[in-house]
């Protein structure tokens, strides 16, 4: 995230930050995010809180499982999530930031 911030900040591109870990993540936008990019890569399956879970709830995701357990978990989404127009940045890849805001 504080990389995502300072190349942000660095190139002058405003931004708005919902905190989702804080305020929830809504069931809308990660529906949206799962259709245009698959659950399995907005999904952190990395992250702790993902390992943290019992491993019936890990197995046999599809999109509606997933969806469903990052709002439960918001975080369990993989951060940042850039929302720019149509473009959906997953994590932070400065060559990705770079092609799809310059």
């Amino acid at each position: 995230m504080k990389k995502a911030f300072a190349w942000l900040e660095g190139n002058g591109i405003a931004y708005t930050l919902h905190d989702y870990k804080k305020l929830g993540a809504p069931e809308d936008r990660v529906r949206a995010w799962i259709k245009q990019a698959g659950w399995e890569k907005v999904l952190n399956t990395k992250g702790k809180t993902f390992r943290d879970l019992p491993a019936a709830r890990q197995q046999g995701l599809n999109d509606t499982k997933a969806a469903a357990l990052m709002v439960e978990f918001p975080s369990a989404i993989k951060r940042p999530v850039l929302e720019c127009g149509k473009t959906l940045l997953l994590g932070f890849d400065e060559s990705a930031y770079r092609s799809a805001l310059k």
